[in-house]
């Protein structure tokens, strides 16, 4: 039986039935994502608010911000107070005590300039009756602490101003060209000015002595007559150096080589001081310690009124001592007889103390007087007249005291100053040390001695060849 062979093509499997199953899947997962958001529309608004914190809640931020506070982490107490401000579902009020708790975190972190913007941020937000006073406060004493005085007395100006106006230190006190030079300006640079005058010393001083010693600064410049000439001053250096760029001084090759040694120098400065300031912490105690073991170092010398009589012939200075001796008044024969024109009207009386070992004022420099004051028992006259280059002098000590111990609190700046010099001395010299050796310095005095000067030499007559 013979096989036929087919020679017809297989019939299409039709897809139609796969391609509707996907779609109506498609479908069914479209209208399950439709029902889970219409179910989440209508939660209440508390059960899904989320922060960005690691999944807690909005008011389980709070209460960590809070809880971070307590424990003395203020760094992270403010950035979880700003996870927490930036809810989009927060009120401005919750918003705005938020940002001034976040305020309140960095400025207990010590970060004060990122503090006093978040204050600012808050009463930007929305101005709250019960934060404004607290607000106030806060940026008071940010401002402070980072020693920006001018800038302070600007926002106090601007904050009790009665119209509110915001243009406290705008006033123009100068113009170059277009510049225009405002009045807070001008008390910028001189407060930057006092600041680089304070840079050599403000690794001794704790925060506190530094802003005591910048605010007595800063008081000269309050009189109108200082702020003028240091605008002019100021101004004077800002064209000059316009003109110098103009000209082009800075590509010169002795310019740019001083300038570099100027920078070299100016580095080198700061970064010593960098080191001070790390290394150097005087304390109350310390001070105590220093000016015990230094006494002697802080004696009020002796010292003494006198009155005088200058006339110039010797004989009759004897005859004017002789007369006072007699019971006559020393200060009406002064009045009647002194050349000194300075003291003759108020009895030949001296305003200043003449000091143990030093020059007797209006006198002069004359150590045999001096002496003689000083040995001589207050009140009492002088036996003999002195003669000075400007003729004799009769001398009366009028009253004298002894040399004294001077307290504590009234040397203490001097204190502060002698032991913060010490202190300086020896963190210099053992870093410098460390420098040389990191650096591998080696130093050839022998090339820098000087040399023996070697004997002429001598012919047989003893004559130099």
């Amino acid at each position: 039986m013979e096989e036929k062979l087919d020679f017809s093509l297989p019939e299409k499997k039709r897809k139609g039935s796969i391609v509707n199953k996907i779609a109506v899947i498609l479908m069914l997962i479209l209208i399950g994502l439709g029902l889970a958001n219409l179910l989440i529309a209508l939660k209440p608004q508390d059960s899904i608010q989320q922060t960005q914190t690691h999944g807690l809640s909005v008011e389980q931020t709070k209460q960590l911000a809070a809880k971070l506070a307590q424990r003395n982490l203020y760094n992270q107490a403010a950035d979880t107070w700003q996870d927490y401000t930036a809810n989009a579902d927060l009120t401005n009020t919750e918003r705005a005590r938020g940002l001034f708790q976040a305020g309140m975190a960095m400025e207990k972190a010590g970060l004060y300039a990122d503090a006093i913007e978040f204050y600012y941020r808050s009463e930007t937000v929305a101005k709250l009756d019960d934060l404004a006073p607290q607000i106030n406060g806060h940026i008071k004493d940010c401002f402070e602490k980072l020693g920006k005085f001018s800038a302070l007395r600007y926002e106090l100006m601007d904050r009790t101003s009665i119209n509110n106006a915001r243009e406290a230190g705008g006033e123009v006190v100068a113009e170059i060209g277009a510049e225009k030079i405002t009045q807070a300006d001008l008390d910028t640079q001189i407060e930057n000015a006092i600041d680089n005058q304070l840079s050599s010393v403000a690794a001794f001083m704790s925060t506190e002595q530094f802003n005591e010693q910048k605010k007595k600064m800063l008081e000269q410049y309050q009189n109108p007559q200082a702020k003028q000439q240091f605008l002019q001053s100021w101004l004077a250096q800002k064209i000059l150096y316009r003109e110098a760029l103009e000209k082009q001084l800075a590509n010169k090759p002795e310019i740019k080589r001083l300038m570099n040694e100027l920078a070299q120098g100016l580095l080198s400065q700061q970064l010593m001081n960098e080191q001070l300031a790390s290394k150097i912490n005087i304390t109350q105690t310390d001070l105590e310690t220093y000016y015990a073991a230094n006494k002697d170092k802080f004696l009020e010398p002796a010292r003494a009124k006198i009155s005088h009589i200058l006339v110039n012939d010797e004989q009759q200075a004897k005859d004017i001592i002789k007369r006072i001796k007699n019971g006559e008044d020393f200060g009406k024969l002064a009045k009647e007889f002194s050349q000194d024109e300075n003291t003759k009207d108020s009895g030949g009386k001296m305003d200043l103390d003449v000091i143990e070992g030093s020059d007797v004022p209006v006198i002069g420099n004359v150590s045999e007087l001096n002496k003689m004051i000083f040995a001589a028992e207050a009140p009492t006259l002088l036996d003999e007249p002195i003669k000075t280059e400007n003729g004799w002098e009769i001398v009366k000590v009028d009253t004298k005291e002894s040399q004294r111990q001077k307290t504590f609190d009234k040397v203490r700046q001097q204190v502060m100053m002698m032991l913060s010099n010490q202190k300086r001395q020896d963190v210099q010299q053992d870093y410098i040390r460390q420098m040389m050796d990191k650096y591998n310095v080696i130093i050839h005095t022998s090339v820098l001695a000087p040399s023996k000067e070697t004997e002429p030499e001598l012919d047989s007559s003893g004559l130099q060849k």
